[in-house]
């Protein structure tokens, strides 16, 4: 065969296996739908955060968007830990009020630590409450319960409760027993070919939890508390390193933004609605959501919006 037709052949043949490929990739990575990711709100009486919130509602809403729903990643509320009755309540309407009139979109919602009613109220707390710790949420937010899934054409998405009660003071971020075998069933339950999103209010895995102090201790290590990254999070990855469909991992919490890759999953940190609650920028982080790509491929595209 002479050289000139060689090359002609060689380039047809190529072309043909190409086109097809070609093609076939182009239809897995079509866009399937968009969600926007907003977090810690922290939403209390005051013209700032009233029409800081608003404002951010209307920018989801806007229709060049084309976002299907959102997903609140938690502390709607300034604060309950350790806010009267009265107070918690005051916020709980004022949040109500505000999405009800700027918001059309469906949402979905994930208990904050900032959500949670009365764990560091002065003893006698009102245990005997029905509003108590995390029921207040659950029932305002009309949540199926503080953890739950749903599904949206082929993905399935999980909803943590990242929040625990420490014994010894404070909360720490991880899974309760009965949530983990919960997990465990979801998972299992899932088909190889439905995807899976974890949304937990507290990061799974994130460099913003070390990163949260901008300052180094004196001995020089970064410091990640307890209460900033889930400390059951080799556990939890040892789990996740059983299903594959598991394609990204959203939180919030930090009030910053990062974007992990870890055995395959992509873990996103995604700022915050308030920013340094209402008081500008925290370490160098406007106030922002997240806007989701999610493509027919499995694959995640995440952009941060600052809305101000």
């Amino acid at each position: 065969m002479e050289r000139k037709s060689f090359i002609t052949n060689s380039a047809a043949a190529l072309a043909a296996g190409l086109i097809p490929f070609t093609n076939a990739t182009a239809a897995a990575n079509k866009l399937n739908f968009s969600m926007a990711f907003m977090s810690d709100v922290h939403v209390l009486p005051g013209a700032i955060p009233e029409k800081g919130l608003a404002k951010a509602l209307n920018h989801i809403n806007l229709k060049q968007n084309k976002i299907d729903f959102i997903v609140n990643g938690g502390d709607a509320i300034m604060d309950s830990l350790n806010a009267s009755k009265e107070y918690t309540a005051e916020q709980w309407n004022l949040f109500k009020k505000i999405l009800q009139e700027n918001n059309k979109l469906p949402i979905y919602h994930t208990i904050g630590n900032h959500d949670i009613w009365g764990w560091f109220l002065p003893e006698p707390r009102p245990v005997n409450d029905s509003l108590y710790a995390k029921n207040w949420v659950v029932e305002t937010l009309k949540m199926p319960k503080r953890f739950y899934s749903f599904k949206h054409k082929n993905w399935k998405f999980i909803i943590l409760d990242s929040t625990q009660l420490n014994p010894k003071g404070g909360y720490i971020a991880r899974l309760d027993e009965e949530q983990l075998q919960w997990l465990k069933l979801e998972l299992e339950a899932s088909p190889a070919n439905e995807f899976i999103c974890l949304i937990s209010h507290i990061p799974l895995l994130s460099i913003c939890a070390g990163l949260y102090f901008n300052k180094t201790e004196e001995n020089g290590d970064l410091k990640i508390q307890r209460n900033l990254m889930h400390t059951d999070f080799l556990e939890l990855q040892k789990l996740f390193s059983n299903h594959k469909n598991i394609k990204a991992c959203l939180s919030g919490h930090i009030h910053m933004q990062d974007e992990l890759h870890y055995f395959g999953i992509p873990y996103y940190c995604n700022g915050a609605i308030c920013g340094n609650w209402w008081k500008g920028a925290f370490n160098n982080f406007e106030p922002a959501y997240a806007l989701f790509d999610f493509y027919k491929d499995g694959t995640v595209k995440r952009t941060i919006v600052n809305y101000t």
